[in-house]
């Protein structure tokens, strides 16, 4: 990924409420678009530099849940 990217993915939430970080989250997820993965991929990335051990389990156990076949 590109440094620019993140650094403007970056600069573009700095600063943001919850409730902010949320809109941008869902807006991202609900649009579909595929120009907003690399955003969200930046926002994951800050997520897990900044999650304990606990947290980072915590959410690989909600991704291979999320991510087993339908059955």
């Amino acid at each position: 990924m590109d440094l620019n990217l993140r650094h403007a993915v970056i600069a573009n939430v700095t600063g943001n409420t919850q409730e902010e970080l949320e809109h941008t989250i869902v807006d991202a997820i609900q649009s579909g678009e595929e120009k907003m993965l690399p955003g969200l991929g930046v926002l994951f990335e800050v997520i897990w530099q900044n999650a304990s051990e606990s947290d980072k389990n915590e959410m690989l156990e909600t991704l291979e849940q999320g991510l087993k076949p339908k059955q």
